[in-house]
């Protein structure tokens, strides 16, 4: 559903994504993980068509991102990192300004706002200035525009920064209960969300793939590496070089 071949972006002299591939089908939750500045959000960018690349190509559903725009974003669903949203407008202004831009009318559009609505939990702040949200909330609205046209493909950006410990179960199960029908990539920090969620994880630094892995005997494999449950932190750190090269 998703295929990344030989992905390549420079700015200026600086190369943020290098030569990067790699494919996701329909029932897969690829963890993308890397340190800050590693080339994650560039990388989910040029997949969702925000930025173009220097090289390389993006496929969705067999189309080429560049050479066929609309089509290819109609069917991503793109959470950015920070959600960004418009804070003078409430959620439902917000979602229903989303839905004309995704051409949703009618009853398809009651439908779906009214079920992610319901999915992300926030029918109790839908006439509420998105402004006076919780940073957790404007999370939920970012999400709920993401999945509103129930796209096959799903680019989230850290989809659970900024949640509590509760909203994040909630936001883990809706993936996990979406997973099954859609390709989804999730770019995180957080090494326990990939345990809980991922059916493959990618690791990233300096913007290139370092190693890739999934869950094997209870735990995870990435590469050469074997992390027993609880335990990828120490595999993660291992294969980026730990705060040496995170620093650098």
């Amino acid at each position: 559903m998703l295929e990344i071949r030989n992905l390549v972006k420079r700015f200026g002299p600086f190369t943020a994504v290098d030569d990067v591939s790699f494919k996701v089908g329909k029932g897969e939750v690829l963890g993308f993980l890397g340190p800050n500045g590693a080339g994650k959000s560039t990388t989910m960018k040029m997949i969702a068509g925000f930025i173009a690349p220097t090289s390389g190509s993006v496929q969705v559903l067999g189309d080429d991102v560049a050479e066929a725009p609309l089509k290819t974003k109609a069917a991503i669903g793109y959470l950015p990192e920070g959600a960004p949203t418009y804070p003078d407008m409430t959620p439902l202004s917000f979602l229903n300004f989303v839905a004309d831009a995704r051409g949703l009318s009618g009853a398809e559009r009651k439908r779906g706002i009214d079920a992610v609505v319901e999915h992300v939990n926030i029918g109790h702040v839908l006439n509420q200035s998105i402004d006076t949200l919780s940073k957790g909330y404007k999370r939920r609205v970012g999400l709920a525009q993401a999945i509103l046209h129930d796209p096959p493909v799903l680019i989230l950006d850290e989809p659970t920064d900024g949640l509590d410990p509760n909203q994040k179960h909630e936001v883990r199960e809706l993936i996990r209960r979406m997973a099954a029908g859609k390709a989804i990539v999730i770019s995180t920090h957080i090494l326990e969300e990939v345990e809980a969620i991922c059916t493959r994880a990618i690791i990233i630094a300096q913007g290139k793939i370092l190693a890739e892995g999934q869950p094997a005997d209870g735990g995870w494999r990435i590469g050469d590496h074997f992390a027993e449950p609880g335990r990828l932190d120490a595999v993660f750190r291992t294969i980026t070089g730990g705060p040496a090269k995170e620093a650098a």
